[in-house]
């Protein structure tokens, strides 16, 4: 038999607990992330119109619409952990499941674009046709969204915790397959992995549950490194816009 996890020492054990459980901690470290996602979603919307007033001729890009979905993504999380009390008393509970798996959803579909986004590079480049990456972004996304929503509508017909389980485990296998598609970026691969432990985790074990007010240290941690650190270090390389005196380099991606 496996010997039990040596407990942790009784000060950081104290510390733990007494930030976990006081008010004023919860309040402080949420109101921290809903600053950190506010200040990204306020990038990429500047980046967004720094671009539209660059090339405006060129419509929307997709990286236009990487930025615009960052934006949307991160402003999402903003409001939740800015109202996050009162996201916690939505009733029925399902509106909550709803509210909080709806920003992972559009983060899935914000970086499995970023994906797309590089490989029509490279396929442009080698004089290859893009449609059928343009397709198959299409149809990923649209069966994660359908079986999201088929999870969400057994649940609310179902509420017991095996489908709970259920639920949070394909939130984690959401995050495994865009690894696959990520690891053309290390940034990606190592913050969508980390997702993906962590998600497993919060479908089995009650003490590292992250959608609720009582783990925000936990909290903390796992949305600075799954969310915040790769929005942040992907706004900074793509921070550069077409030159507005090279207009005729520039191209969009789109397959139309």
């Amino acid at each position: 038999m496996a010997a039990a996890p040596a407990p942790l020492p009784a000060p950081v054990a104290d510390w733990w607990e007494r930030v976990n459980g006081s008010p004023a901690w919860q309040d402080g470290i949420f109101w921290t992330l809903a600053v950190l996602y506010g200040a990204i979603a306020t990038a990429s919307f500047i980046q967004v119109a720094r671009i539209q007033c660059r090339v405006p001729e060129y419509g929307w890009t997709t990286q236009k619409v990487f930025q615009f979905l960052n934006f949307v993504v991160n402003g999402a999380r903003c409001s939740i952990f800015a109202f996050r009390r009162q996201v916690q008393q939505v009733n029925p509970p399902i509106f909550q499941h709803v509210i909080l798996d709806l920003p992972g959803l559009a983060f899935f579909t914000t970086y499995a674009l970023l994906a797309l986004f590089w490989a029509e590079i490279l396929y442009q480049a080698r004089g290859i046709m893009t449609d059928r990456l343009r397709s198959g972004f299409y149809i990923i996304n649209c069966v994660v969204y359908a079986l999201q929503g088929f999870l969400w509508l057994w649940l609310w017909w179902n509420p017991n915790h095996s489908m709970l389980v259920t639920s949070k485990l394909f939130i984690a296998g959401r995050q495994q397959k865009l690894r696959e598609v990520g690891r053309v970026a290390t940034i990606c691969f190592c913050c969508f992995s980390a997702r993906c432990i962590m998600m497993c985790f919060n479908a089995f074990d009650e003490e590292a549950d992250l959608d609720v007010l009582d783990h925000p240290v936990l909290n903390l941690f796992y949305y600075l490194l799954v969310e915040i650190l790769p929005s942040s270090l992907v706004l900074y390389i793509l921070r550069r816009i077409p030159a507005k005196l090279r207009l005729s380099q520039y191209h969009p991606v789109s397959s139309s």
